[in-house]
């Protein structure tokens, strides 16, 4: 299959804009919802009946979430402060750069806090392997299937 495209620099620089911010919408919508999930549980009654493994592990996802939704919210504020300037191609090339790094937040905050539920309700060793389980099924999704060419599917 021939996927060459008949269009200007400019077309594809819109084009994979337009596909960024796409990708943005979802991206960011998950990862603020989880962002204030994980903000909410300091304010839950049994806060105080974490032990020190699970008050560090939820600290280290508060910051992590939080380091995830400045990323994914990063393309928004670099596309204003390049508005007009005629630099699409280094708003594109650095909102794609965010948007992998915000992939790449969501995979350890997802993981980390599949880790912290099963921690609490069913213990420390299943709620490990349900983060390396998380990571697995993110890793075989994220990147083994779409890396794969070919193969007859269309």
């Amino acid at each position: 299959m021939d996927y060459n495209r008949d269009e200007s620099t400019s077309e594809r620089l819109d084009r994979n804009w337009a596909e960024l911010l796409q990708e943005l919408r979802v991206t960011q919508t998950g990862s603020q919802i989880l962002t204030g999930f994980l903000l909410t549980i300091a304010f839950q009654p049994r806060f105080s009946e974490l032990d020190s493994y699970q008050v560090t592990l939820y600290m280290t996802l508060i910051f992590a979430a939080i380091a995830t939704t400045a990323f994914g919210l990063a393309p928004v504020s670099l596309h204003r402060r390049f508005f007009r300037s005629g630099e699409k191609d280094r708003v594109v090339t650095w909102a794609n750069r965010f948007v992998k790094v915000t992939l790449v937040g969501v995979a350890f905050v997802l993981a980390g806090t599949l880790s912290l539920i099963v921690d609490i309700v069913l213990g420390r060793a299943p709620g490990i392997m349900a983060a390396i389980a998380c990571i697995a099924v993110v890793v075989i999704l994220w990147f083994a299937l779409p890396g794969r060419r070919g193969h007859g599917e269309e």
